[in-house]
């Protein structure tokens, strides 16, 4: 998981950090919690007073006489022979390595007066911030942490925490700004483009049932097949106490091209017995008892060669098993309901007048 807080105020932003790791650290299984605030190194923060701009003493002038001062200054350059050598001024190594006494650093005006530091500048001892990461010209605390997603469903966990912790987090810090990324917007890009995908799969199978069956009605009834199987989709995630993520919305998806077979065998099928003079009653009845063992076998083929993999433990095969649950299940469901639903949509259509006249 990985959420992202912006705002201006970097103290702020830290017990913001805080207050949201303590909230999501209450769930079980959510591990490994931490934000990218580090501390870095001890600082000297000077402000300035009023009236230092009046003896012509701004933020660049007492910020560059302090690194003449620290860190040397280039002052002269003399020749030796063929050798030059430039002349750095700076202060002695006893001064340079103590801040005791930078209240009493001297600063020179542009009129060629001194004046204490102090007198011009508040001087404050803090800790600042290692690294101060910036998107879209926004400061920016990213939080990020581990979910042991056998005891937590992590959309599930965004979806309390929006529900349930961002009303009061925003009210009380209106100025912060929070996102979600890691794997739940992953999971959102994979979503809209499995979602596309499958839309143009069904654009796909529509069509070329439509050029087989010669009918824009008759294609309905074969594609039925496909939210029957998501019926074995729910039942199966539910059996084997999984949660629906994203591999089994892949499941389904892949399911789409493979439960219409059953549909075409029962629908050419039909249509061959009421060419034979059956009636559409009894073409559907026939279809559905005649049929069965095909249709049957055919899917339990499929299914055979999938339940090793449902059936496996290991952990590099867990990302799998959502997906072969949808695979499995949704095959069943499709196989015996399309028996049972698929001829009697059939027939239905025929009653109206929608089918192909054979």
């Amino acid at each position: 998981i990985e959420i992202r807080l912006q705002g201006t105020d970097f103290t702020q932003l830290k017990v913001a950090s805080i207050a949201l790791q303590n909230w999501l650290n209450r769930y079980p299984g959510v591990f490994n919690l931490s934000d990218d605030l580090r501390p870095g190194k001890p600082e000297v923060r000077l402000s300035l007073r009023e009236g230092a701009l009046a003896l012509g003493l701004d933020a660049t002038t007492i910020a560059s006489q302090l690194r003449s001062a620290y860190y040397g200054y280039t002052a002269s350059e003399i020749q030796v022979g063929p050798e030059s050598y430039e002349i750095d001024v700076r202060l002695d190594r006893l001064d340079r390595d103590s801040l005791a006494d930078l209240d009493y650093f001297t600063l020179t005006t542009q009129n060629g007066q001194q004046v204490p530091l102090s007198a011009v500048a508040t001087i404050e001892m803090e800790r600042g911030y290692a690294r101060i990461q910036r998107i879209n010209n926004q400061r920016t605390v990213t939080i990020q942490g581990d979910v042991d997603t056998r005891v937590l469903n992590v959309n599930e966990l965004i979806s309390q925490t929006q529900q349930r912790f961002l009303p009061d987090f925003q009210q009380r810090y209106p100025n912060i700004s929070i996102s979600f990324e890691g794997a739940s917007k992953e999971g959102a890009k994979t979503g809209m483009s499995v979602r596309n995908g499958f839309l143009f799969g069904l654009i796909g199978v529509f069509i070329l049932l439509s050029f087989q069956f010669r009918s824009y009605i008759e294609p309905l009834a074969v594609i039925t097949a496909i939210p029957l199987s998501f019926i074995g989709v729910i039942w199966g995630h539910w059996l084997m106490g999984l949660d629906i993520t994203m591999p089994s919305v892949v499941g389904f998806v892949s399911l789409a091209g493979i439960v219409v077979n059953d549909s075409i065998i029962l629908i050419t099928f039909l249509k061959m017995r009421v060419k034979e003079g059956l009636s559409i009653h009894e073409a559907a009845c026939t279809a559905s008892r005649e049929r069965f063992r095909a249709v049957l076998l055919t899917s339990m083929t499929t299914i055979a060669g999938l339940i090793p993999l449902l059936s496996e433990t290991s952990l590099q095969a867990q990302i799998l098993v959502p997906l072969v649950t949808s695979l499995v299940f949704g095959l069943l469901a499709s196989t015996l309901l399309v028996l049972l639903v698929v001829p009697a949509l059939y027939t239905i259509l025929e009653d109206f007048g929608f089918t192909e006249k054979v």
